[in-house]
């Protein structure tokens, strides 16, 4: 796509969105976006949404790891020898 390329729809698809982004319509609660604009410190509704999604993607990521650490998956560290090296 060229740099400038009108915003719209061409026989070639959308020009002017980002790869990767798309427009939706949804009804947002108006005290939700709120609080959570100020808990994240943004600025815009688009900047709310965008840092809320990725906290719950970061926060579920967080939980699997934790997860696997407790359960030692695919980890070494309860083997002495590992464990005798990891403070030197």
């Amino acid at each position: 796509m060229r740099p400038d390329a009108p915003f719209g729809i061409s026989r070639h698809g959308i020009i002017g969105y980002t790869l990767g982004v798309s427009k939706r319509l949804v009804d947002i609660d108006d005290a939700l976006l709120h609080d959570a604009a100020e808990i994240l410190g943004a600025s815009t509704m688009k900047e709310t949404v965008n840092r809320a999604l990725g906290e719950v993607v970061a926060a579920a990521r967080r939980r699997r790891h934790a997860d696997r650490l407790a359960r030692m998956e695919g980890l070494d560290l309860n083997k002495p020898k590992v464990m005798s090296r990891a403070w030197r």
